[in-house]
């Protein structure tokens, strides 16, 4: 079983960047696509970026294409979100989550089976 640890959130201007960093324990992690999720204050759940196991292909929402980036880092077990060109509506918690090992990564948080805790981000105008 995947455990996950998000860090990096914080509060940032619009027009910024912020990195956050996933931390991951388990064994499977190499095997496991993950991805990003956000939640801002009453809205469901939506999906941000996910990245196969490999690191060869990732996927973005089109709110964030062109501003963030998901890179892993197989070794260290952790998975980044890069984001750039922050704007107000980008507020949210974040969480990571973790796919069952061999599957390729989908759009829908209930294809995911394990979960950070979440990180918030919070971008002022």
């Amino acid at each position: 079983q995947v455990q996950l640890v998000e860090s990096g959130g914080g509060l940032v201007q619009a027009g910024g960047s912020l990195r956050l960093s996933c931390a991951a324990s388990g064994r499977t992690f190499i095997t496991t696509a993950m991805g990003w999720f956000r939640q801002a204050p009453g809205k469901e759940r939506e999906f941000v970026s996910a990245i196969t196991w490999s690191g060869d292909r990732s996927y973005y929402a089109d709110s964030v294409k062109g501003r963030f980036t998901i890179s892993r880092d197989n070794a260290k077990k952790v998975v980044y979100l890069q984001m750039s060109s922050l704007r107000p509506e980008d507020t949210a918690v974040y969480y990571c989550a973790a796919r069952p090992p061999l599957l390729f990564y989908t759009t829908q948080p209930t294809d995911y089976r394990a979960w950070g805790q979440g990180t918030q981000v919070t971008v002022s105008s």
